[in-house]
């Protein structure tokens, strides 16, 4: 395990870009991980390599072979690192534009006048381009609500509004805002017994880093995530999908292989960060584990990230030596309660009387990198029901350390000391 391993915490903090410091701030701490993680140094280096490289993959000439092996290469990766036995990998421009990609094509192959259900939890990627769609389409759009105080949509939620005529499904498999984890098996478990045919998509981006993803599990057709989120860099998304899925009417070059998703030349660089983050993984697992297999030691390292990120957050809620924890400052209101199993290294919070971009802005001055969200097209769905203008974000990676919070926490403390 990664909590008290002081060793692992180095070689861990030493394989990432900027761990403690800004090259525009200087020396900072880094808990703005649901805005987009660190990332990897191999992922520098992978990416300088390969934008100098002039060939397009997949051309007769060596460097065109070899960076089509390089591409093939990050999709058979992808396959243990999400654990997809079958269907398909490809990029696109980001995770919200294949979330709209995928919605898209499953709400025009729908039947007229089924329905597209979805939550109202949902970041805005799958909710818009769901009640876009089902409008265009012909279908009703049925909305799911979410429980304000838990932050969470349930199996549950989601099985007292299903039917049979229910063609598109969506799910959240973490929320940006409240950072609680959904159960994406559970959940597509019941939409396939009342509506089997349902094409089920799922928004991955928030969770791919701090769980594990088991795509055979889910039973599912589609799973996004943005590679900025897990370790890699900005630029271009990753979408599973299904055999159905794939071979559904879509969005394609005349006389293109009829399950071809991928537009125009692609990025090897792109693909090629993609494996050095699952060789990570696949390293992280070998040191808290004596697994051999790769999937096996990515499950392992999986398990041991939302330990030590579970660490972390109650930490933060719950205090540290004689630093008491969020949950018992006067001034500071915890979303989604202070004791909720279902989150996932994500702690957002209100202090009373203060702004939060003015709180943002106090911790960024002493080096606390936070971030504020607002209850606007993002995030309104979650924060106007509990009557909140905005709050201020504090997400953790398992990179982060006792230490870190600790500083954190007196800086929050003081803000109820001045007021």
């Amino acid at each position: 395990m990664i909590q008290n391993n002081p060793a692992l915490i180095a070689a861990i903090r030493d394989r990432f870009a900027h761990v403690d410091s800004c090259p525009f701030q200087g020396e900072r701490i880094f808990f703005e991980n649901a805005g987009g993680a660190l990332t990897l140094k191999s992922v520098v280096e992978t990416s300088a390599f390969y934008a100098a490289i002039p060939d397009n993959p997949g051309r007769i000439n060596p460097a065109g072979q070899g960076t089509q092996n390089v591409i093939n290469k990050a999709k058979d990766d992808l396959a243990v690192f999400m654990n997809a036995s079958t269907g398909q990998f490809f990029a696109g421009e980001s995770g919200t534009e294949l979330l709209f990609r995928l919605i898209r094509t499953a709400c025009l192959a729908a039947p007229k006048g089924a329905k597209v259900i979805g939550s109202s939890i949902e970041h805005p990627a799958t909710r818009s381009a769901a009640r876009r769609w089902a409008e265009i389409a012909g279908l009703d759009y049925v909305n799911v609500p979410h429980n304000d105080e838990t932050g969470l949509v349930t199996v549950e939620d989601y099985a007292a509004l299903m039917t049979p005529d229910v063609a598109v499904a969506t799910i959240l498999h973490a929320s940006p805002v409240t950072g609680m984890g959904m159960d994406v098996a559970a959940i597509s478990a019941a939409t396939r017994a009342v509506a089997p045919n349902c094409m089920i998509i799922v928004d991955g981006i928030q969770h791919a880093a701090h769980g594990q993803v088991d795509l055979d599990a889910y039973t599912v057709d589609g799973y996004v995530i943005s590679p900025y989120k897990v370790f890699s860099r900005h630029g271009y998304g990753i979408a599973w999908i299904s055999d159905r899925l794939s071979v559904t009417s879509h969005d394609m070059l005349i006389d293109a292989p009829a399950t071809g998703w991928e537009f125009g030349t692609r990025d090897a660089g792109s693909y090629a960060t993609v494996s050095d983050v699952v060789a990570y993984f696949d390293w992280l697992g070998g040191e808290v584990s004596n697994e051999t297999d790769p999937r096996k030691r990515i499950e392992a390292a999986g398990r041991a990230i939302h330990a030590y990120e579970t660490h972390l957050t109650n930490t933060a809620i719950n205090g540290l030596g004689n630093l008491p924890g969020l949950r018992d400052m006067e001034h500071v209101t915890i979303l989604a309660g202070a004791d909720n199993p279902a989150r996932e290294g994500l702690v957002s919070v209100v202090v009373n009387g203060k702004a939060s971009e003015d709180v943002v802005e106090t911790l960024n001055q002493q080096g606390i990198r936070t971030h504020t969200r607002k209850a606007d097209h993002y995030s309104g769905n979650v924060l106007t029901p509990l009557g909140l203008t905005d709050c201020i974000r504090i997400s953790f990676c398992h990179y982060n350390t006792e230490q870190e919070i600790a500083r954190l926490l007196a800086a929050i403390k003081v803000l109820g000391d001045d007021g």
